[in-house]
């Protein structure tokens, strides 16, 4: 008896290491094609568009003519609306999170607020724009400026920042915040002293991923009435500027080879930009996480 039980256990375990390996291999496919469609993807681009990225591409203005034309007006714009949209998705987010996670009283009105929250998230991108043009350019009149821009891709990005947010906050031990409240510290101190430095990592990391959205996004600007041409940069938040990704969609809808491989070069542009944003998160994370230990 002892014998086919151990037989029959045998073959059940042999039955699922055999679906293991399956769901391992069609999991593995699936990757690889992934990564092939990618890589396909990549090389397409870096083909075209290296080319093209000399000290013209890049101290050049937008123009009709292939030749003569250049990311400088983008690239800058670009540059000025991370720098406005970082400060205001930062402080507004991991602000909200921190009450909501910290402060809030559990009852019904908080959790329809977080459930909206993470509803909020998957709105498309170009109701946000909508949104931004009757508030910001409409109703407040800031026009198509960068402040403008910056507060539409803020609207969109918060929901994303303040769960991230809310996620790290939880997962920092309440033992810790008990020790803290147990060296007489209160409640605000032990927030800025503990809790926070302990959630960085997942903060930053939200708080990243979502700006790096918010870069590529083309539809909310449009909503707003960002220009795709434009022979000046910026002086203030409040001047018109463009962006790289409505560069890119200028450039992309224009027949021609030549105007293929300027969309490519910027492409290639905008990725280092995302690129470096993340490894600045990398590096952060990594630093609290070391601290941390």
């Amino acid at each position: 008896m002892g014998l086919i039980d151990q037989t029959a256990v045998e073959k059940k375990l042999s039955a699922r290491m055999a679906k293991n390996k399956v769901f391992k291999g069609i999991f593995f496919a699936c990757t690889l094609i992934g990564l092939i469609v990618l890589a396909i993807l990549m090389i397409d681009i870096l083909r075209k568009g290296l080319p093209v990225m000399n000290l013209n591409f890049f101290s050049h203005f937008s123009s009709s003519s292939a030749s003569s034309a250049g990311i400088k007006g983008a690239f800058i714009g670009t540059l000025w609306l991370m720098m406005t949209l970082i400060p205001i998705a930062l402080v507004l987010g991991v602000g909200s999170a921190i009450y909501l996670e910290e402060y809030a009283k559990d009852n019904a009105l908080t959790r329809f607020i977080r459930i909206n929250i993470s509803n909020l998230a998957s709105v498309p991108s170009i109701v946000y724009g909508l949104l931004g043009a009757t508030i910001f350019v409409a109703l407040l009149r800031l026009g198509n400026s960068v402040l403008a821009a910056a507060l539409t891709l803020a609207l969109l990005i918060l929901p994303v920042i303040i769960v991230a947010s809310q996620e790290a906050l939880r997962s920092v031990p309440q033992s810790v915040k008990e020790a803290s409240y147990g060296l007489g510290a209160n409640k605000w101190q032990t927030i800025k002293n503990v809790v926070l430095p302990a959630a960085i990592p997942g903060i930053v990391t939200g708080v990243i991923l979502s700006i790096s959205r918010a870069i590529g996004e083309t539809a909310p600007l449009v909503a707003i009435g960002i220009p795709t041409i434009l022979l000046r940069t910026p002086n203030s938040i409040l001047d018109s500027f463009q962006t790289l990704p409505l560069q890119i969609y200028d450039w992309a809808r224009k027949p021609g080879v030549d105007f293929e491989a300027l969309s490519s070069g910027a492409i290639i542009v905008l990725l280092i930009i995302l690129l470096i944003l993340n490894g600045i998160a990398i590096f952060i994370r990594n630093k609290y996480t070391n601290n941390m230990r």
